[in-house]
């Protein structure tokens, strides 16, 4: 029962699962009949009202009466007892309870909102304080009750004192009545008047206080997506992300402003910021506005010489600013907004000549010898936004050479493209000597592509060609045709590469000998290998290398040798390559060159993969990490290859959790810069169970066409219609993967381990077929399965520069002949599922269990029981090690068909269905835990914890979190744990 309707809300609830679990252990203790108070406290918006409307529903559901009463801001004119006023009134007019207020006339008093007679004298004042807590120990004894009372920051004087007479007295002890209070905490300036009554309840033993903090960024980003029907730009989100600060409300009034021109803060939510800056002294205003023009943190000295106050009249100003929680003292002197957008809020309410003011104000004091100067960085906004724009252009270069020097490229990025808007509204005479706007352009966009923005790289480098004049220098011209042919490269629009690495190279002329000419040569041998032109590529690599050695050019020389290891036979996989690979990374290591170097680490890496010493794979890769986290290139290409590459090895190797963990780490510091990176999550998520890492397997190619992207989702998609039983939705997947990516190249090695996917769906979909008889039908799949062993067998032919794959390509290749030996072999035929097995010995341990499954078939239809149940139990360890629910409910049906009891599920021992991770959290579950704090001590994403619960739940038989406990419980699968000693 609702006594006051609560508010209908249209967005979802994200999150909260810790701080609705504790609401809800309260309500439940309030059940048994041992009343119990929270006190929610939190910012404005953050989320109380609509935590609490979510656990009032739940309350209102189970059967609980919920009355809610609001504290109303109305100034120094407050109405007293006002929340317990509205709640009597709802209790009056349900027709269920109205006999209970009646039946106290001194509590009925407060519904006529008229004089309260006596009731200021003491004792009259005590009869009615006892009237309101014996109304509501009377509901509550017909049912469980929940008053919510909201705004406690505003509440009068005498609904504080009734509060606290109705839980410092303990008059509702014993009682089904649970209270839920929520306040503003960044309302609670020193001498608030709530502050005594907050610090006497919360030492009482039934009373306890919880914060509710701010949403984490992965939460708010969910929350923003949830609000529009039509889904956001990833950047548009992680700027709200960035401003909302955790707090819903601020999120919320952001999305709304979207379609809104952009800048500044909504007009409501910069209403609703401005009220308590403008019940601030004027002074006070006035120090904040200067503040605002700063930044989101000021230094005091910084401030004290902008504002231009006497010390003492600052310091006031800041202690009642600080106060009122608007500023926040920090370290070293300084004070921040306690929000960015209250900051906001007060910099867009400046007038603009004000504005431009202080900027030039606090520009010229940043710039002043002989005190703390400013960063370069800060100084160039300073002067850009007083409108001096000669200074302003001079101070981002010097932000972007800062940039450049510390290895932070975005940095660099932004200030260069700073520069660039300014170049032209400056006079040639007050432009900072040295370098032209073209090779600034390209200097632009190596930032772009070190910090992984490659088509804004490639955009840049477009700029900087059609930049170009009659009388531009050619080492210049060239340098621009080979950046772009290389940027061109990065995002696989080769043939375009080869053209502009052509051009760079007709223009220069080889005599007398240049490093620009060698470096156009390097740029050229690099894209002509990628189009296939690889006569072209070897001639023109041998004469560079040549000229390379003969200047000492040494990082080009180390290009050259990476390009020359493919193309002379000698691969990255073998030992003659990786010699070639380690004197490259030594000579680009003594030049200097990281890009270079990651580059030879790189195809360390990948060399060790495909020759199958996945430990050589590993170390190749960590080193580049740690090599590019050096240099700051960690959003670079080949750095982000090797984060996909180190996932991939151990998803291979069967660490399982430690690939959740890392891509969950990863998505969390670097959301939009290599999604593919996140594809070994995907395949742990899919064979787990998880079929929503085929949607987000689609979403991760959205945008522009990126390889390696295209890769992993079609290969998590072609896997999942396979595992659904959809041949023909895996066999469209495989193919228009494969087409896509021949598009931008080669025909890619990955295609053997695609054919084998969808190989598996087509096989069973003939056996299915052949069940009912149907011929044509079988006929027709045969032919498309044959279609798919052609392109498996070519594919594992032509591998990396046109020779034969490695173990792991192979070992698909043996899986794919099996799968077509299913569909042609008159009796099923174990052998060739053994020589699968036996393929994947070099490591894969999923894909060698779900071969033995198959395996494990085909012995049981041949008759070899004894053998088909070893196979099986040896699926089933390694199905429950890795947690692959998926592998584990296929071996369970083919044990229940086939009557291999050893691998059956024993009702016995209910433990043995679940896998050692679901026991995990099953353990943690009947411990109360929520799904985050499982994720947390597990070491697994909430998400992930999520799915096991799910799963935990259906094996089991149960229908909620409780009663998956209760039969636990029951079947001995966990066991009571000893209680604390007293």
């Amino acid at each position: 029962m609702g006594g006051v309707s609560r508010t209908s809300f249209t967005s979802p609830l994200v999150g909260r699962e810790d701080e609705l679990a504790r609401l809800t252990g309260a309500l439940e203790r309030a059940r048994a009949g041992e009343a119990r108070a929270v006190l929610l406290a939190g910012d404005a918006g953050v989320g109380k009202t609509r935590v609490l409307n979510e656990v009032a529903a739940r309350a209102a559901a189970a059967g609980t009466t919920v009355l809610t009463g609001h504290c109303v801001d109305l100034g120094d004119v407050g109405l007293p007892y006002l929340p317990f006023t509205e709640i009597l009134g709802a209790l009056a007019a349900d027709e269920r309870f109205a006999a209970v207020p009646a039946a106290h006339p001194v509590a009925e008093r407060l519904l006529g909102g008229g004089p309260e007679d006596d009731a200021g004298a003491p004792r009259s004042r005590l009869l009615l304080l006892e009237d309101v807590a014996a109304v509501l120990t009377d509901v509550a004894d017909i049912a469980p009750l929940l008053l919510v009372l909201e705004d406690l920051h505003w509440a009068d004087q005498s609904s504080r004192d009734l509060l606290r007479f109705l839980l410092g007295r303990g008059v509702l002890q014993h009682h089904r009545i649970t209270v839920f209070a929520s306040y503003r905490a960044d309302d609670l300036h020193r001498r608030h008047p709530l502050r005594p009554l907050l610090a006497e309840l919360v030492r009482l033993p039934a009373v306890e206080r919880l914060e509710l903090r701010p949403l984490p960024d992965s939460d708010v980003a969910r929350l923003v997506r949830a609000l529009r029907d039509r889904p956001l730009p990833d950047t548009t989100v992680d700027r709200i992300v960035e401003r909302a600060e955790g707090n819903a409300f601020y999120a919320e009034e952001l999305v709304a402003a979207t379609d809104t021109p952009a800048g500044g803060v909504p007009s409501g939510l910069a209403d609703v910021l401005l009220i308590r800056f403008e019940q601030l002294s004027e002074t006070a205003q006035q120090v904040l506005r200067t503040a605002a023009v700063a930044g989101r943190r000021v230094g005091h000295d910084l401030l004290r010489d902008a504002v231009e106050l006497p010390e003492e009249e600052l310091e006031s100003a800041l202690r009642e600013a600080v106060e009122r929680q608007l500023l926040v003292s920090g370290d070293g002197n300084t004070y921040s907004f306690r929000h960015a957008l209250a900051r906001e809020a007060v910099y867009a309410d400046l007038l603009s000549g004000e504005r431009a003011r202080l900027h030039g104000a606090f520009a010229r004091l940043l710039a002043v010898p002989g005190r703390r100067s400013g960063s370069a960085a800060e100084r160039a906004h300073h002067y850009r936004e007083s409108h001096d724009l000669p200074e302003a252009l001079a101070a981002s270069l010097e932000a972007a050479d800062h940039a450049q020097r510390v290895g932070a490229p975005a940095e660099e990025l932004r200030h260069l493209e700073a520069v660039l808007d300014l170049w032209s509204a400056v006079d040639a005479a007050a432009r900072p000597a040295g370098p032209d706007a073209v090779t600034l352009t390209l200097r632009a966009s190596a930032a772009a592509a070190h910090a992984g923005e490659l088509h804004r790289a490639v955009s840049l480098t477009r700029s900087a060609l059609a930049g170009l004049g009659q009388d531009t220098d050619l080492e210049l011209a060239a340098r621009v045709r080979y950046t772009l042919a290389g940027n061109l490269l990065s995002v696989d629009n080769l043939s375009a590469a080869y053209a502009h690495s052509s051009e760079a190279l007709e223009l220069i002329p080889a005599e007398p000998p240049s490093p620009t000419w060698v470096w156009a040569a390097a740029t050229h041998v690099t894209a002509a290998r990628q189009v296939g032109e690889n006569e072209t590529a070897l001639r023109v690599a041998h004469r560079a290398l040549r000229v390379a050695e003969d200047l000492g050019v040494a990082d080009a020389r180390a290009d050259l040798l990476i390009s020359l290891t493919g193309l002379e036979g000698g691969n990255r996989a073998t030992p003659a390559g990786r010699e070639r690979l380690l004197a490259a990374r030594e000579l680009a290591r003594r030049a200097g060159n990281a890009p270079v170097e990651l580059r030879a680490l790189f195809n360390l890496a990948i060399g060790g993969f495909e020759e199958g010493d996945l430990e050589a794979c590993l170390h190749w890769a960590t080193e580049g990490l740690d090599r590019a986290r050096r240099s700051g290139l960690l959003s670079s290409p080949y750095p982000r290859e090797m984060r996909y590459l180190r996932l991939l090895v151990r998803y291979t190797l069967g660490h399982w959790d430690e690939v959740l963990r890392e891509s969950d780490e990863q998505a969390r510091v670097r959301p939009a810069v290599g999604g593919h990176t996140l594809g070994p999550a995907l395949y742990v998520a899919l064979a787990r169970g998880d079929f929503g890492a085929a949607e987000r397997a689609r979403a991760l190619m959205e945008g522009p066409f990126d390889w390696m992207t295209r890769m992993v989702g079609g290969l998590v998609l072609t896997d999942a219609a396979a595992l659904r039983g959809d041949a023909e939705e895996a066999v469209r997947w495989m193919r228009s993967t494969v087409e896509a990516l021949t598009e931008a190249g080669t025909r890619p090695a990955v295609t053997v381990r695609l054919a084998a996917l969808a190989l598996s769906a087509v096989a069973d979909r003939v056996a299915e077929l052949r069940r009912t008889e149907d011929g044509t039908g079988a006929a027709r799949w045969t032919d498309t399965a044959a279609e798919l062993l052609a392109d498996a067998r070519w594919s594992a032919e032509h591998g990396f520069d046109a020779l034969p794959q490695g173990p792991e390509g192979q070992a698909w290749l043996a899986r794919a002949e099996a799968e077509w030996s299913r569909i042609t072999a008159a009796a099923p035929d174990p052998a060739p599922w053994e020589r699968t097995v036996a393929a994947f010995v070099h490591g894969d341990p999923y894909e060698r269990a779900r071969c033995r499954l198959r395996l494990a078939e085909a012995l049981l239809a041949s008759d070899r029981r004894e053998e088909a149940a070893a196979e099986a139990d040896a699926v089933r360890r390694e199905a429950d090690r890795l947690g692959a629910t998926l592998l584990r409910e296929r071996l369970d049906d083919l044990a229940r068909r086939g009557r291999l009891t050893d691998a059956a599920p024993s009702a016995a021992a209910g433990a043995a269905a679940l896998t050692p991770r679901e026991q995990d959290v099953l353990r943690l579950l009947a411990r109360g835990h929520s799904n985050r704090q499982i994720g947390e001590e597990l070491f697994i994403s909430a998400k992930t914890a999520s799915v096991h619960v799910s799963n935990i739940l259906a094996k089991l038989g149960a229908s909620s979190r409780t009663e998956a406990v209760a039969v636990a419980y029951r079947q001995g699968l966990v066991a009571a744990e000893p209680s604390a000693p007293g």
